[in-house]
């Protein structure tokens, strides 16, 4: 058995059924350009490979890396590094088209590794992606919702999720401890609203105040008079607004933009 290090948050997927539902999901196909983020031991890069003649990986075990591209020397083009420092953008340049992301996320980083994805929706045209099950449920949730938050909204301009499969924690090696879910990422070609600069700052303040009035917890980053503009109550809480508003109050902010991290 490979061994795995806790660091990087690894438990490697060998359930073979579920292996062929996530390829069968993905469906890839000669011409496209494929990348795997974190192939680890490489039982799904095997399937892959069954269908395309090249594909990118970015692995950060070195160890790991180097078994891999040992096993498929031409057909694999490893890229040892973070998935989070990586450059899809540049990948995609190189491969001379938008990118296909198939990968088993590790659960200690999903959340800053699909708001690093988001800088490159010009490069990418879906992701499929295994995360704990209540992440997911978190991306897709409906406002008004107790999973509804600020990864629901960050993400929301810019993606077409939807759930495909839960997966039990007998399909790894070593088995985690919470159940995981495989959902589909579709990037749209424009977004479904206008996103200003301040999105993603306004975004964070009202969530990270989650119990304040919306008043309250935007105090210092949006004026009185924006909420009746927007037609948007101030009493409200930040669960209960759509994407689309949230955007509305970001335009008449007062902030300077915020990076997302």
């Amino acid at each position: 058995m490979m061994r795995t290090r806790k660091r990087f948050g690894q438990h490697f997927l060998h359930d073979q059924s579920v292996l062929t539902r996530i390829v069968s999901a993905v469906n890839p196909q000669p011409g496209q350009h494929v990348v795997e983020i974190g192939p680890g031991a490489g039982a799904l890069t095997a399937l892959l490979l069954e269908h395309v003649p090249h594909l990118d990986a970015v692995e950060i075990d070195r160890d790991l890396a180097a078994l891999l591209q040992e096993r498929w020397p031409t057909q694999l083009q490893l890229h040892g590094m973070d998935a989070l420092s990586f450059d899809f953008g540049a990948l995609a340049r190189e491969r001379g088209g938008r990118l296909r992301v198939v990968g088993n996320l590790p659960y200690n980083i999903s959340t800053p590794l699909l708001f690093h994805l988001l800088r490159f929706v010009d490069a990418i045209d879906d992701m499929y992606v295994m995360l704990q099950r209540e992440v997911i449920y978190r991306m897709a949730a409906a406002p008004g919702t107790e999973d509804y938050g600020r990864l629901t909204v960050m993400l929301s301009p810019w993606l077409h999720i939807e759930k495909l499969f839960d997966v039990g924690p007998g399909a790894f090696k070593p088995p985690p401890r919470v159940w995981s879910a495989v959902a589909r990422l579709t990037v749209l070609r424009q977004p479904r609203f206008d996103v200003p600069p301040a999105f993603a700052a306004v975004v964070s303040a009202a969530f990270s105040a989650r119990r304040k009035t919306l008043r309250n917890g935007l105090r210092q980053l949006v004026p009185e008079s924006a909420y009746a503009l927007c037609g948007v109550d101030p009493g409200a809480r930040p669960e209960t607004l759509a994407p689309a508003q949230f955007a509305a109050l970001a335009a008449l902010a007062t902030v300077p933009p915020a990076v997302i991290t």
